[in-house]
């Protein structure tokens, strides 16, 4: 499933090739399961909409859209600033969003064609259908209009006594305190399982007993794991790939994921796999404590 990394990559792509464009048309599969808004809303709603931003939020792209004239909420003066909906992608385990030319063949599987100003496709493509759409309705009454905001803390930029705070007196793994998106959003099993190699930690001790400077090595590895993944434009480890279809190199920078049985770079004891919070978890024996 694509982590923080791969699904910035994916909105920053996006963002770089869409922002500005007006969406013409929008074509949408008869399968049920992408949309968490009715197909038939969902297309009205996009239908002639000008993309102004597209971004992440947690495992989300969110793409903001502007106001139209009727967008005007119920009651409220003509003189007061409107703001469009919030399209919500998430991309499920194999979904991809990829900004194509009309004429390259669309590919097996895609759900959604967004046709735009500019004779071009953005396709949301998914293959097992784990990947949902949606519409979000921001609110006109703030200047900003409250937008799409996850389940949890953003990792990249959450402060050291926030993070601490978070795992405090919790009485679970902290692997699984990592997967928790209600605590921290966009973290998933590659980047906890590299994180906490970083940070010298195992991921079976719980997250209530780490001390402070535990959790605090533990969030900047997190951080410089995640921004690392980032610039490399994210893992490829399945089915992901960027806006253009291009694959990532994080994967080469693993040390402990999809490594089981081979000896760990730092010190050579065999890295070991179990199975923890229903996930496939890597560590070494050696170098976490």
């Amino acid at each position: 499933m694509p982590e923080l990394p791969e699904v910035e990559t994916v909105a920053n792509g996006v963002h770089q090739r869409v922002r500005g464009e007006v969406i013409e048309s929008v074509w949408l599969s008869s399968k049920p399961e992408p949309f968490k808004t009715n197909p038939e809303a969902m297309a009205e709603t996009l239908t002639g909409r000008r993309i102004e931003r597209v971004y992440r939020v947690g495992k989300h792209i969110v793409f903001d859209l502007a106001p139209r004239g009727g967008d005007l909420a119920a009651g409220k003066a003509k003189s007061e600033r409107k703001v469009g909906p919030q399209w919500i992608v998430h991309l499920g385990m194999t979904g991809r969003l990829l900004v194509s030319d009309a004429a390259v063949p669309v590919p097996a599987h895609t759900h959604a064609i967004l046709r735009l100003g500019s004779g071009r496709e953005l396709r949301f493509v998914d293959a097992r259908r784990f990947g949902r759409l949606a519409i979000h309705a921001r609110d006109a009454a703030t200047e900003q209009g409250k937008g799409f905001e996850g389940t949890g803390r953003e990792p990249l930029t959450i402060s050291s006594a926030d993070f601490i705070s978070l795992f405090r007196g919790r009485k679970t793994p902290i692997k699984a305190a990592l997967l928790n998106q209600k605590l921290l959003h966009g973290v998933g099993n590659i980047y906890a399982d590299e994180s906490l190699f970083r940070a010298g930690i195992r991921p079976k001790r719980m997250a209530g007993r780490l001390t402070r400077e535990e959790l605090e090595r533990l969030r900047a590895a997190l951080q410089l794991v995640l921004k690392h993944a980032i610039e490399l434009g994210g893992s490829s480890v399945s089915d992901y790939v960027d806006a253009d279809g291009v694959r990532g190199f994080f994967q080469l920078e693993h040390r402990v994921y999809l490594r089981g049985g081979q000896p760990c770079l730092t010190c050579g004891t065999p890295i070991r796999r179990t199975v923890l919070a229903g996930r496939g978890t890597h560590y070494c024996p050696t170098c976490q404590k």
